[in-house]
C-alpha cells in the first residue's frame, strides 16, 4: 500500500529496446529492431524485464514498414504486443523513431496530417491490444530536436539536409507534426498520456574562443529546449500545443550531452575530468522549472565496464534534483539489450544485457554488475525486484523515492560522466 504520492508508473525503473528506422546516409533504408533480433526474441526480452522489476518498456511501431501507400498493416508488432502482455509490461509506443515512409516529406504542408493519421490509426491497433491495467502511453516523436540536428544540419538522416536553417524548419515541421499526432491519439484514448523527450545538454564554449560563449549557453538554455516549449505552446502557440500536450516530460542523459561548441557540425564531447561539465542536477532542474511537469529520466546508459558506475552517479545525481524538489517519476535503463553504433555497427555494450553472435543467433547475455546495482538501489528506495501478476496493485510510492533522497542528501557534482 501507498503511504503518499502514486507514481504515473508501475515501477520507477522503466526500460526499452532501441527501435529506430531512419534512412540512413548510403545504407538506406535501416530497422534497428531487426538488427537486434528483438522482434524475434520478444518473449526472452520482455521475460527479463519482468524478472527485473522492470515494469514500463519503451518499444517502437516502424511507420516506414507499417504504413504502404496510405494503408496500414501493424501485424509487424503482434510478437512485441503478445510478448509484453504475457510479461504485464506496460508500454510506451515509440511513433516515429527517426524514420517516416519514403513517399513522406516532413517539410510538406500536409505532413502533420499524414503522421496524424498514422497515429489514429496505431492508437486503434495497439490500445484494445494490450492488456496492462495502465493508462496509454505514447511518444508521437522521438527526440524532435535531435532528430533536427541530425536531419536538418548535419545531413545523417534522410531528409539529409545540410543548414541550420533547414534544422530550425524541419524542427518546426517535426512539432506541428507531434502536436497533431498527439491530437489524434487522444481522439482515440482521451486519457493517453505523452511522454515527450529530448536530451538534456551542457554546451559550452571553446577555451579560446570566449565569443562563442554566449552561442553556447543559448543552445544549452534556449535551443535545447524550443520543440519542447512549442509542445507546450509556449512558443508558436498557434500549432496548438499546450502542458496537456508536453505532459511528461522526459530528459535523455548521456555523456556525450557535456560538449564543447562547434561552429560547423557536431560539437566535441568533454572529456570526463573536464572542468566544464554541469551537474546532472542542474541540468534537470533547468526543465523542471521550465515546464512543471511529471518528468523521468527517459534514456540513459554508460558504456561497457562504465555501465555499473554511470547507473551510480545517475541515481545519485537524479535523487540529488529529487531533494530539491523536482517531481521525479522514473528513469529509464535504455536499452534493455545492446544496440549497434550508428555509425560503425560496432556493438556500444551499453545494454542491460549484450548480444553475442552464435551462429546468426543473438545471444542475450546479462551485465551481471549492472544488474546488481539495479538491485541495490530498487531495495534502498523500496521497490519490487520482480514484477508479480498485477504489477499495479503496489505502485511506486514517491514519497520513499523522496525519503531515499533525503536520507543520504546527495549532492550534485561535475563527476557523473
Amino acid at each position: 500500500m501507498t503511504s503518499g504520492r502514486t507514481g504515473i508508473f508501475p515501477t520507477f525503473f522503466l526500460s526499452g529496446f532501441e527501435c529506430s528506422t531512419f534512412d540512413w546516409k548510403e545504407a538506406g533504408r535501416r530497422d534497428l529492431t531487426a538488427e537486434t533480433q528483438h522482434r524475434e526474441h520478444a518473449v526472452e526480452d520482455y521475460a527479463l524485464l519482468a524478472e527485473l522489476g522492470i515494469g514500463v518498456a519503451r518499444e517502437g511501431i516502424p511507420w516506414p514498414l507499417v504504413e504502404r501507400r496510405g494503408e496500414y498493416d501493424f501485424s509487424l508488432i503482434d510478437p512485441l504486443i503478445d510478448a509484453m502482455n504475457r510479461a504485464r509490461v506496460v508500454p510506451i509506443w515509440d511513433l516515429c523513431h527517426y524514420g517516416y515512409p519514403d513517399d513522406a516529406d516532413p517539410l510538406a504542408p500536409d505532413f502533420p496530417e499524414r503522421f496524424a493519421r498514422y497515429c489514429r490509426a496505431a492508437a486503434e491497433y495497439v490500445v484494445p491490444r494490450v492488456t496492462a491495467r495502465a493508462p496509454n502511453f505514447f511518444t508521437p516523436i522521438n527526440e524532435i530536436t535531435f532528430f533536427a540536428f541530425a536531419g536538418g544540419e548535419w545531413g545523417w538522416v534522410a531528409p539529409f539536409l545540410k543548414s541550420r536553417e533547414a534544422r530550425h524548419d524541419l524542427r518546426l515541421a517535426l512539432s506541428a507534426a507531434a502536436i497533431a499526432g498527439a491530437r489524434a491519439i487522444r481522439e482515440v484514448d482521451q486519457d493517453a498520456r505523452m511522454v515527450n523527450m529530448d536530451p538534456l545538454v551542457n554546451v559550452v564554449a571553446p577555451r579560446d574562443r570566449p565569443d562563442l560563449a554566449e552561442a553556447a549557453r543559448y543552445e544549452t538554455c534556449e535551443d535545447t529546449f524550443l520543440a519542447l516549449d512549442i509542445l507546450a505552446g509556449r512558443q508558436r502557440p498557434e500549432l496548438g500545443g499546450s502542458p496537456d500536450i508536453l505532459d511528461i516530460v522526459g530528459t535523455n542523459c548521456y555523456s556525450f550531452g557535456q560538449m564543447e561548441y562547434r561552429e560547423q557540425g557536431p560539437h566535441a564531447a568533454l572529456p570526463p575530468d573536464d572542468d566544464r561539465i554541469r551537474p546532472l542536477c542542474d541540468l534537470m532542474t533547468m526543465a523542471w522549472e521550465r515546464y512543471g511537469r511529471p518528468m523521468i529520466i527517459s534514456e540513459t546508459s554508460g558504456l561497457r565496464e562504465a555501465r555499473t558506475t554511470w547507473l551510480t552517479d545517475v541515481m545519485q545525481e537524479s535523487l540529488a534534483a529529487v531533494d530539491r524538489g523536482i517531481d521525479l517519476h522514473g528513469i529509464c535503463l535504455f536499452p534493455a539489450v545492446d544496440m549497434p553504433d550508428w555509425h560503425t555497427g560496432e556493438w556500444l555494450h551499453n545494454g542491460i544485457c549484450d548480444l553475442v553472435d552464435e551462429a546468426g543467433d543473438l545471444r542475450r547475455v546479462r551485465d551481471e554488475e549492472y544488474v546488481a546495482e539495479l538491485r541495490r538501489w530498487q531495495r534502498l528506495l523500496n521497490r519490487v525486484s520482480s514484477l508479480d501478476e498485477d504489477p499495479f496493485r503496489d505502485p511506486v510510492d514517491l514519497e520513499d523515492v523522496v525519503r531515499a533522497a533525503r536520507s543520504r542528501e546527495w549532492q550534485g557534482d561535475r563527476d557523473w560522466s
